[in-house]
């Protein structure tokens, strides 16, 4: 067992945890913020995308314990009484079906277009594609979802 302290969505938090506990489990299981989804297992999919020190992250592939003294943000914490400019672009462009993969991929896009603001790179929907291929929508041929990041980018 670690005992670990990390802020996630803003608000301290910790406690015991298992050593071979992961990220996703400590988001789900203790802290009950159910909107990181687990789809494979195995890192595949992307439902499980937090941000962790301001980087995308899949949840399922990092240990509780590594994230000791991070800050944390879940799809719970993205939006500050509003909708976050991502949320509203996929709500505006249909960007969801299921909705499984839709807290993962929004994740993905605020990283997505963070870094490619900072970078002054153009994010083209080539771009949105191939920045997408760690995500996995099974109902979806993408077109909404890549229109929400593009429509998000503008805005942000």
């Amino acid at each position: 067992m670690s005992e670990i302290k990390m802020t996630v969505n803003g608000k301290p938090v910790g406690g015991d945890v298992a050593d071979n506990m992961l990220l996703v489990e400590f988001i789900r299981e203790t802290l009950r913020l159910t909107g990181t989804h687990v789809g494979c297992d195995t890192s595949q999919c992307g439902a499980c995308v937090v941000h962790v020190d301001g980087k995308a992250v899949k949840s399922c592939t990092m240990l509780a314990a590594a994230a000791d003294g991070a800050e944390v943000t879940t799809i719970e914490g993205v939006a500050n009484g509003d909708l976050h400019p991502m949320q509203k672009a996929f709500n505006d462009n249909h960007g969801l079906q299921c909705g499984f993969c839709t807290p993962g991929m929004i994740m993905s896009g605020i990283d997505m277009v963070n870094r490619y603001k900072a970078e002054g790179k153009t994010l083209d929907e080539a771009a949105i594609r191939h920045e997408l291929e760690g995500n996995i929508c099974r109902c979806t041929g993408y077109h909404n979802i890549v229109k929400s990041i593009s429509q998000a980018a503008g805005e942000m």
